[in-house]
Parts: structure tokens; sequence; C-alpha cells
């Protein structure tokens, strides 16, 4: 059985992917296909390289990543993020989808056109640090002259892209629809905002799916709590471990003869 695995956008809480996967690897589970969104790029990429969840989850902690950003000089962002494309290759040094072990994915946003773009051959860096290029913080970044910004825009869980290769789909999807607690500052209304209209767009993905992991827990968190990567971390772990029954059952199921 072929098994494709969905990464969703989420900015700080898509550390928890590192945690679902981790369980889904105890689980005896392995992946033949990954389509990831923003952080589900990020963690895509360090798993289809090789690195298990525990040592990607090292890297993030480690790389200190705000420290490679500078400012942008024009009006359309605060922060560049092409800047950080030397961080990413110390640990991804040969740069290129071909040189992974696993099949990715990696849907961006060209700006100009409106349009998703999904990269899965070439240079590796670029398109996934413009998967998470989040519009009005980052400038659009520049690929073969093409402005491209954030993939959650349009699709932050590509489950299209890889459905047609495999025969089951698991998705990890980081930005539950619950509220925690109460919103008082002009940054929680407008990463409130984003949240509901990128949900909009994802939740008829959801019936697509046919395993679809959601750590509820994760709706405490903020897209910007990094600091607490340990937490997010092991929220995702548990969650997945506590859906091994179900998990089990969807993988005892036929297989999908239309799959290739």
């Amino acid at each position: 059985m072929k098994i494709g695995l969905v990464l969703s956008g989420g900015g700080a809480r898509g550390i928890a992917h590192l945690g679902v996967i981790k369980a889904l690897q105890e689980m005896g589970i392995r992946f033949d296909q990954i389509a990831g969104t923003s952080a589900g790029a990020i963690a895509g990429a360090l798993l289809a390289n090789g690195y298990t969840p525990d040592e990607s989850l090292k890297i993030i902690e480690s790389s200190s990543f705000v420290r490679h950003l500078r400012p942008a000089w024009n009006r359309m962002g605060l922060l560049r993020i092409d800047t950080a494309v030397d961080l990413y290759k110390k640990y991804i040094p040969h740069d290129s989808f071909e040189g992974l072990q696993i099949p990715l994915h990696v849907v961006a946003v060209d700006l100009n056109e409106g349009e998703q773009v999904v990269f899965d051959q070439g240079e590796l860096i670029r398109p996934v640090l413009a998967s998470c290029c989040l519009p009005g913080i980052f400038e659009p970044l520049l690929i073969n002259k093409r402005q491209y910004v954030d993939g959650g825009v349009l699709n932050n869980l590509p489950v299209e892209v890889i459905e047609h290769k495999v025969d089951l789909v698991i998705a990890s999807h980081t930005n539950p629809f619950g509220l925690a607690k109460p919103i008082r500052s002009m940054r929680g209304v407008i990463e409130r905002s984003l949240i509901l209209a990128v949900q909009s767009k994802t939740r008829e993905k959801f019936n697509r799916c046919q395993v679809l992991i959601e750590p509820a827990d994760l709706a405490g968190y903020s897209p910007t709590d990094v600091s607490k990567a340990r937490e997010l971390f092991r929220i995702g772990y548990q969650h997945a471990r506590s859906m091994a029954g179900f998990i089990d059952k969807a993988l005892s199921q036929p297989m999908n003869n239309e799959s290739i």
C-alpha cells in the first residue's frame, strides 16, 4: 500500500507535525509521497531528506531561524526570508528535490498570476521558503523572476497534489478550528482572521483524507510560539498515538484501485 502524507501550514504549530510523524513511524508507517505547505513544507523537507522527527526538532530549536532574517528595504514586507537560504543549506546541502529520499511536493502561490504552484523538482530550499512567505511579514520571494508567497493563501492542506499517487492519505492539520482563549490584542485579531480565512478553504479537503490528524490542543498556541517547540511536538505525538486504533483500521481497508 502506498501512503501519502499531507502537512498543513500553521506557523510554529507546524512543529506538531514532527510529533505526529514520530508516532506514525512508531506504528510502522512509512511514506511514499509527501505534500506540504508553509511549516508543513519545512517538516516535509526534513523528513524527506532522512532526518528523524527528533533530529528535526533539534534542528529547529538550534537553528535560530529568526536571526537569519533581514529587514526588507522596500514596501512589500517587513523582512526578507531569502536570507535564510544558507541556514537550510547547512542541513540539506544538495538543495534539490531529486536528492531527497521521499518524493516531496511543495505548494507556494504565484502572486502575479494568482494561482498555486507545486514545486517538486530542481532547486529545493527557495521553494520551501517561498511556501512559508507570509504576506505582509515577508516580502515575496523571487524564483525565476516570479514573486511567490505562502502556499496557505490558496491551499493550506494540499491533498489533491498527491492523492492520485497513493492508496491512502494521512493528513496532519495544525490549525484547529477551536478557540481556547479570548482575543485581546491586535496581533491576536490578525492571527485569528488569517486562520479563519485559510480554514474556509480547508474544510472541504478533510473528507478526501482517509486519516486526518488534528490536535485540538494546538488551539491554545500562537503561530509564533516557536519557544514552545517541545510542547508542540509532544501534543502532536500524543494525539497521533491516541488515534492508533483508528489508523490501524484505516490501513486495513481495501486499497484504492485508482491510485498509481
